[in-house]
């Protein structure tokens, strides 16, 4: 017995043999390291990317815009500093860029057809217009000088300068609208073609574009194939600098796969990246020298679709407009899509490419959208040009002194990143800066559209058909089934939608009209003769351009405004808002406010809905409205 207790006690006393073990094997083993799936992925970042999009435009609305007589459809900022722009109906005009600003140079009455493309040569110092008169343009930008003109004896499709800086021939190459051959021409020489490449493509090619860093041609076609060439200077052969031979090792086949048309090129700075837009809505980014993809964004409209419905980044109604706006860009009317362009930065770092809700401006190294430019208005981009230059003030030294001073007149000259841009259906080019527009400034020169052309004749003659009589006015009643609801009218910042209004209640056009739409918290609806949304037209018989004021938003209750479904489709449908929506500014005509009977309009907006059609169940009418 004593020997069974003395044994339970040398037991207790001994520790635990896994407690042995586990301590050996901790000297022998040491800590263990954390499991590799728990470590955090290295997020990448650019070196000093906040010093390259300082050097880009941050505005979401435009700073200023100019006019053209037609719709302006090409726009490009040269290497000496000039903006060249070009409209349909066959006119080219020279701008030059100031310290702030562009200012207006030379106005050219180049083709009588439309302008097809326009193209500047890589050192800045000359340009080519080619228009469906089957005539080639040759300007000389440094001189705002027409130089050369050629006839071509066909329509061209796109023109290019693919001569380095210093070449002896200023070599223009122009592809044939309907076939697949490519024209080489002397720019400053005779008419007839220098070259000619009748088997490189199999179809009528979409653009030319020449890389000046690596010398080399590249052009696509209808069938989506791209092809390397370089010009005189290489004899019209396939390049010997870059790292494949045969396309089969590229990506460049990618575009036949997917059934895509490409429809525009850019280089970046240092010729090592390109970036193509396509008619599928994608833009692929591709290595110059591989020809491999590196980076592709989907802008379909499927992809903003899906993502409205995960999470609204618009209100619907805003995004319906944009979407209507996008199907009207694959309508074959004058080809808009293949007007869309991308640009690079001048660090080749970012690319700004359009997008339905603005442009967007993409780090290449993150692979990730870092801004939004323009994505408060209501415009739908298409052709960029970026100019991130700095003009040089002064070539005299200075000293010390003079440096230290105060002398504005010896203060260095500050960058001016501008994005300039043409737009879907508009008469005006725009201008992104760092600078938003100034919506408070008042006097002759303060709005931000440049009205820099004459009215014509049509325009001339119904300003002075409007004098002669009275269509409008700035008041008037609209007559409800609920009471009456007094309103002010805008005739002078919005003259053609007053009018519009006016003659449309003076005829009846209104009398009886169901209050259509109606929406809790928001605005009530009417002015369609047949009360289910789809009916309605202007007093001209077909839709009407919106009119904007600055001073007039939707920035208070009991707004009145013209409903639409996207830009410049403005008919006879007019609704009235119950509270703020700034939302609306820029894509909606404020032409009214409510001044007496807003208890009225609060009592239509409450009334009973169906939840599916936003239609009251019991009917509320317009009687009839009475102009003042």
């Amino acid at each position: 017995a004593h020997f069974i207790v003395i044994m339970e006690v040398l037991k207790r006393s001994q520790p635990p043999e896994s407690s042995q073990n586990d301590e050996s094997d901790d000297d022998v083993v040491g800590p263990m390291p954390a499991p590799e799936e728990n470590k955090p992925k290295k997020r990448k970042v650019l070196d000093f990317e906040k010093t390259y999009l300082d050097a880009l435009p941050t505005t979401k609305m435009y700073e200023m815009s100019y006019m053209h007589r037609d719709v302006v459809t090409h726009v490009k900022v040269t290497k000496t500093d000039f903006v060249i722009t070009a409209s349909y109906d066959g006119h080219v005009k020279f701008w030059k860029k100031q310290e702030t600003g562009i200012e207006f140079v030379k106005h050219f009455r180049a083709h009588l057809g439309t302008i097809e493309g326009l193209s500047v040569s890589a050192d800045g110092l000359l340009t080519a217009t080619i228009s469906s008169d089957k005539a080639l343009k040759v300007f000389d930008v440094i001189n705002f000088d027409m130089i050369n003109m050629f006839k071509l004896g066909f329509v061209a499709n796109c023109c290019e300068w693919i001569y380095p800086p210093g070449a002896p021939i200023a070599a223009v190459a122009v592809s044939k609208k309907s076939e697949q051959i490519i024209q080489i021409y002397d720019g400053r020489g005779e008419s007839s073609p220098i070259h000619s490449l009748e088997s490189l493509h199999s179809n009528p090619c979409q653009f030319i574009k020449y890389n000046s860093v690596y010398d080399t041609v590249i052009s696509g076609d209808a069938m989506g194939m791209i092809e390397y060439w370089t010009g005189p200077t290489g004899d019209y052969k396939f390049p010997s600098n870059v790292h494949f031979e045969y396309k089969t090792d590229t990506d460049l086949y990618d575009f036949v796969k997917a059934k895509a048309t490409p429809t525009s090129l850019s280089f970046s700075p240092n010729g090592q990246l390109l970036v193509v837009m396509a008619t599928d809505r994608k833009v692929r980014v591709f290595r110059f020298l591989t020809g491999k993809s590196y980076r592709v964004f989907d802008e379909s409209l499927a992809v903003y679709q899906e993502m409205h419905k995960a999470s609204s980044v618009l209100p619907d109604m805003d995004f319906s407009r944009r979407i209507a706006t996008e199907k009207e860009l694959d309508k074959p009317m004058r080809d808009q899509m293949a007007l869309a362009t991308a640009v690079f930065d001048d660090s080749g770092n970012f690319i700004l490419y359009p997008t339905m809700l603005g442009i967007k401006v993409v780090n290449l190294y993150t692979n990730k959208c870092v801004r939004m430019i323009g994505n408060e208005e209501s415009i739908r981009f298409l052709q960029l040009s970026l100019y991130q230059g700095k003009l040089p003030r002064s070539s005299a030294a200075l000293t010390m002194e003079m440096q230290a001073s105060e002398n504005p007149g010896l203060q260095q000259a500050q960058p001016d990143p501008t994005l300039i841009c043409t737009a879907l259906k508009k008469n005006r080019f725009y201008l992104f800066t760092l600078r938003e527009p100034d919506h408070d400034a008042k006097g002759p020169g303060a709005e931000r559209d440049v009205f820099n052309e004459k009215p014509t004749k049509e325009e001339q003659m119904a300003a002075t058909s409007a004098t002669t009589e009275i269509r409008v006015s700035d008041s008037a009643v609209m007559h409800t089934t609920m009471g009456d609801i007094h309103l002010k009218l805008f005739p002078k910042e919005c003259p053609k939608t007053v009018e519009n209004f006016c003659v449309h209640s003076r005829e009846g056009y209104f009398n009886s009209n169901i209050f259509h739409r109606v929406i809790r918290g928001f605005m009530i609806q009417t002015g369609d003769p047949k009360g289910d949304g789809t009916g309605g037209e202007s007093i001209w018989g077909s839709d009407f351009e919106d009119e904007f004021d600055r001073n007039l938003r939707h920035d208070r209750p009991y707004t009145l405004s013209m409903a639409n479904a996207g830009p410049n489709t403005n008919s006879s449908q007019f609704f009235i808002t119950v509270v703020p929506t700034p939302w609306l500014d820029n894509k909606h005509t404020v032409f009214g406010r409510v001044t007496g009977g807003m208890e009225v309009a609060h009592k239509i907006s409450q009334a009973k809905t169906n939840p599916r059609s936003d239609r009251p169940f019991e009917e509320i009418r317009v009687v009839n409205i009475t102009i003042k």
